[in-house]
């Protein structure tokens, strides 16, 4: 008893000395800070809580991301020329919801919704139409991303949703900031919705509705997507590997059905940066409008829309990181199907392959404190078969049979450019200025009696397309 007696004192023996201190210090710490402090303090944490962004638990990280790319386009068409502010569609306007959980040491899970943002739509304008907003996704916003995935580091990854496929940008691997606003395949991103027009009379093509007459991009494989690339508008199931030596793969199925198998590669040795990667990938759904098969057979409403085609592609980008000196090049093949059973082009032994091959080389070096410093040239060619989608009607601008009704028997377009970027690491954004002259080639040929195309082909005259792009991306 005698023992906890001692200790009882001793406890408040040292209890009335903090009291004695913090009675000597607490006047002077409150004349320093202000009488209020407390009540000030709380008021700002209150403010602070109301204007953060909140996720749902603490379980799950929630990061928040994206960019603004917005340009200046300069256009001439060799009858009008003009220039229009638009979203620059090689790498659009975005915001980004993503996020993860660890689940043990091996295993995460995590999910991606991700948002466009036009304003004016790059690929799409026209020299009627400056906003290109023909369709509900072409200006305004339109979805990107929205999956999930559970990820080991040992099995690899499988993700469910609506988001890019396997084959999805394997064309364009590019290791530069031209990525961003100048890519080295997709063409049809920048002004190459500009409706086509004749070089014999001067005058635009004005079949069908505005949204679906011929333009610079419909020369691309009629939906502007090079051959072999793959695409993000379809929901799907996808499964990636971990990384081995650098490489990595993927496969991916959906939409009832497209499929698709990709291998791609980043490596540095030697003092070079290697990136790279090929894909293979078939459509075989019918009633699925978001591919680039050239020909389709029956119609979507009577639900016996019929499609097939099969691409080939890759990419390969190199950079030394000593001198800065780079160069890049893709290429791709696709092949439809189911040409022979378009009754346009019954027994006329039509062209069924369409073949893209693209360069982009230059340098990029860190010149002045700012950030990296881009110069660049570019060329690209395409050439395509046959198209069932599209075709001229009688008496139309471009109607080189003097008033018949004819089919798209091949096309093709060439294009070479240069530019400049500037990077400016401080704010995360690029300032660029690009170039491009771009050159259409269209072959049509006159249908005959029974709606066959059986009559002879003509070339068309087209008027050639000079494009000048200024503008910057941000990123936050």
């Amino acid at each position: 008893m005698y023992g906890d007696m001692i200790r009882q004192t001793s406890w408040r023996a040292l209890l009335l000395a903090a009291g004695t201190a913090l009675a000597g210090f607490t006047p002077a710490n409150a004349a320093d800070l202000g009488g209020n402090c407390c009540a000030d303090l709380e008021e700002r944490i209150a403010e602070l809580e109301a204007t953060t962004a909140r996720k749902g638990n603490r379980k799950v990280s929630l990061e928040i991301g994206g960019q603004v790319n917005e340009a200046v386009l300069f256009w001439d068409d060799g009858g009008e020329s003009n220039a229009y502010v638009v979203t620059n569609d090689n790498a659009r306007t975005r915001f980004r919801f993503k996020g993860k959980a660890k689940i043990n040491a091996d295993w995460e899970a995590g999910y991606a919704l991700e948002t466009g943002v036009r304003t004016a739509n790059s690929k799409r304008f026209t020299q009627d139409n400056p906003k290109g907003n023909d369709t509900a996704t072409d200006v305004g916003f339109d979805l990107r991303d929205s999956y999930w995935f559970l990820k080991s580091k040992t099995y690899g990854g499988v993700s469910v949703g609506f988001q890019a496929d396997a084959s999805d940008a394997i064309t364009e691997i590019n290791l530069t900031q031209t990525k961003d606003f100048a890519k080295l395949s997709d063409m049809e991103d920048t002004g190459l919705g500009l409706t086509l027009r004749s070089s014999a009379n001067g005058q635009l093509t004005t079949t069908g509705a505005a949204s679906a007459r011929l333009s610079f991009r419909r020369l691309i494989g009629d939906a502007g997507d090079q051959p072999g690339d793959g695409d993000r508008r379809h929901n799907l199931v996808k499964y990636e590997t971990p990384v081995f030596a650098g490489f990595t793969g993927q496969a991916s199925w959906g939409e009832d059905d497209v499929w698709d198998l990709g291998l791609r590669y980043a490596g540095e040795f030697g003092g070079f940066k290697v990136a790279a990667g090929v894909a293979y990938g078939e459509t075989t759904d019918g009633g699925d409008t978001n591919t680039s098969c050239n020909i389709r057979l029956g119609t979507a409403a009577a639900g016996n829309l019929d499609q097939q085609c099969s691409q080939f592609g890759g990419s390969v980008s190199v950079l030394h990181e000593a001198t800065g000196l780079f160069a890049s090049a893709g290429a791709g093949i696709k092949t439809d199907d189911l040409l022979d059973e378009a009754a346009v082009f019954a027994g006329q032994n039509a062209d069924d392959e369409q073949t893209f091959y693209a360069f982009q080389a230059g340098l990029e070096r860190k010149f002045i404190p700012l950030g990296k410093t881009t110069i660049f040239g570019e060329y690209y060619n395409y050439e395509g078969g046959a198209n069932n989608r599209r075709g001229i009607a009688a008496n139309d601008a471009l109607d080189p049979f003097g008033g018949s009704a004819s089919a798209i028997w091949s096309t093709g377009l060439e294009a070479y450019g240069f530019g400049i970027a500037q990077g400016i690491d401080n704010a995360a954004m690029v300032l660029y200025l690009n170039y491009r002259h771009v050159e259409g080639e269209l072959t049509l040929k006159q249908i005959g009696g029974g709606g066959v195309a059986s009559g002879p082909t003509a070339d068309v005259g087209l008027e050639d397309l000079d494009l000048v792009q200024t503008g910057a991306i941000i990123k936050f």
